[in-house]
């Protein structure tokens, strides 16, 4: 048994991605499926702010499509939104402030429909909770699971529309995060009645040291049938990324503007 690390990759069948908006864009991107079996539910991640280095190689969902596949039978789609930069290359676009993101969510749902994945998650994270909530209320998804909801774009009608859908949510509120806490979340989360508010003891912002712990969240809602916590070692090959490749640069920083 090979102990599980930061940059180990595990066995899946990844292909490169496009995702085409209805406003001309050309988004780039990555799926992962199981490599030996169909999967058993889809994460599609939307990430932190581009401005501040977030992107589709962030380390929560890089380490969720390195080994999610493998340990819980996920298919992991990611792609950067349009203007975003990272080592799978450049979106078009630019950065729109949670605006023309709309068409970026919409062709990233669109894509896991037609490609027949099952059980589709919106998994957000900071911007990517606020795209959640505007744009991600969609027929095709099953529900959402917000990472650090600093709840900046979206807006109470939002909120009111995940409510009167019935839609699960899930949010997962560091204990220290930068914009919102536990308290204030479970506050501001009342407004949708289904949602469930999960402290994270010890967390901030950028889950650094706590990504285990975030995926362990996210498979016990969308695979409950995988046993939790995900497995530490690995009995097989084993592949290794390069760590300095995918730095992660996210800044826990939001634009005044």
């Amino acid at each position: 048994m090979t102990q599980i690390r930061a940059n180990s990759i595990l066995p899946a069948h990844r292909e490169d991605i496009e995702l085409h908006t209805a406003d001309g864009v050309t988004l780039v991107g990555e799926l992962a499926r199981p490599l030996d079996r169909d999967p058993v539910a889809t994460l599609v991640c939307l990430h932190p702010l581009p401005t501040h280095g977030g992107m589709m190689d962030s380390h929560v969902y890089r380490k969720a499509a390195w080994r999610l596949p493998a340990l819980a039978g996920l298919a992991v789609l990611r792609f950067n939104s349009r203007g975003t930069s990272s080592v799978r290359g450049t979106s078009g676009g630019s950065f729109s402030h949670a605006i023309d993101e709309r068409f970026d969510v919409a062709a990233a749902i669109e894509y896991a429909e037609f490609a027949d994945l099952p059980d589709i998650w919106l998994v957000g994270w900071s911007f990517g909770t606020d795209l959640t909530l505007m744009y991600g209320l969609d027929p095709a998804v099953t529900g959402a699971i917000l990472l650090s909801p600093p709840l900046r774009f979206s807006k109470a009608e939002h909120l009111a529309a995940w409510a009167e859908d019935g839609k699960p949510v899930t949010a997962l509120i560091p204990e220290f995060d930068d914009y919102l806490r536990p308290t204030e979340a479970a506050e501001r989360f009342a407004a949708i009645p289904q949602a469930e508010v999960v402290p994270m003891a010890g967390a901030k912002h950028l889950w650094v040291g706590d990504a285990e712990k975030v995926l362990d969240e996210i498979v016990r809602r969308v695979a409950p049938g995988v046993a939790t916590p995900l497995p530490t070692t690995w009995d097989g090959p084993m592949e290794t990324g390069d760590a300095s490749a995918y730095a992660d640069r996210t800044v826990a920083a939001f634009d005044k503007n």
